[in-house]
């Protein structure tokens, strides 16, 4: 079985999307990274305008943009809060 994170996309409103991925990818002031199972407790500030890709255990990448996105990682459940 494939480990993979909770990932959780919310704006002040609603829940924008819920569901299972195998990695969370952006781009912060110090560069690119990836989110991967077993991710140590991570806070960011994504840079503004940069895209949010959550790839699916299906293969599919899912690509969300928003102006504000702060991402936070906390025992394999990735929170990413938009537009704030």
């Amino acid at each position: 079985m494939t480990p993979t994170l909770q990932v959780k996309i919310m704006s002040p409103n609603e829940v924008l999307w819920i569901g299972e991925a195998v990695s969370v990818s952006s781009e912060n002031s110090t560069g690119s990274f990836d989110i991967l199972p077993g991710h140590a407790h991570f806070v960011t500030l994504a840079n503004q305008g940069s895209s949010v890709v959550v790839r699916t255990k299906e293969k599919e990448a899912k690509e969300f943009s928003y102006t504000t996105t702060i991402i936070s990682v906390m025992d394999g459940i990735v929170s990413i809060y938009v537009d704030i």
